[in-house]
């Protein structure tokens, strides 16, 4: 089961906790944090509790939806995106990571559009998620 490393709905995480659990990771997820935020000053920002089958998860939001979805796990965390087709396209069509594309070409197409998680276990798709960020503003 893919459950956060916060399954207690009682209790929201607060960044000491996330501090702790992520340890080396916590710079990359507020690097990531950041990145929003420069590009899309003052997001809401929250802790989500979508269920015990997830646990907890953070996300950063614009007026109407989702920008983007942090997801902390044992050791790693996910950051999760859910992009229309024409954001889809642009991402085909970008230089970001073939594995990306495969997975996006590859996710279950819903109305509000394809869902992906990428995996961060150090910098690699960093410049990847960052590019993803731009898309999903523009769109």
């Amino acid at each position: 089961m893919d459950i956060s490393i916060f399954a207690d709905k009682a209790v929201e995480p607060t960044p000491t906790d996330l501090q702790e659990q992520l340890g080396s990771l916590y710079p990359l997820w507020e690097q990531i944090a950041e990145s929003v935020r420069k590009k899309y000053p003052n997001p809401k920002e929250e802790w989500n509790y979508p269920g015990k089958k997830y646990g907890w998860n953070f996300r950063l939001k614009d007026k109407k939806r989702a920008i983007i979805y942090l997801l902390p796990h044992k050791g790693y965390f996910k950051v999760a995106f859910v992009f229309g087709q024409k954001a889809t396209d642009q991402i085909m069509a970008s230089d970001i990571a073939k594995v990306i594309k495969s997975d996006l070409a590859n996710a279950k197409k819903y109305v509000e559009g394809r869902s992906i998680a990428i995996e961060v276990k150090n910098h690699e798709p960093i410049e990847d998620i960052d590019q993803l960020i731009d898309i999903k503003l523009l769109n």
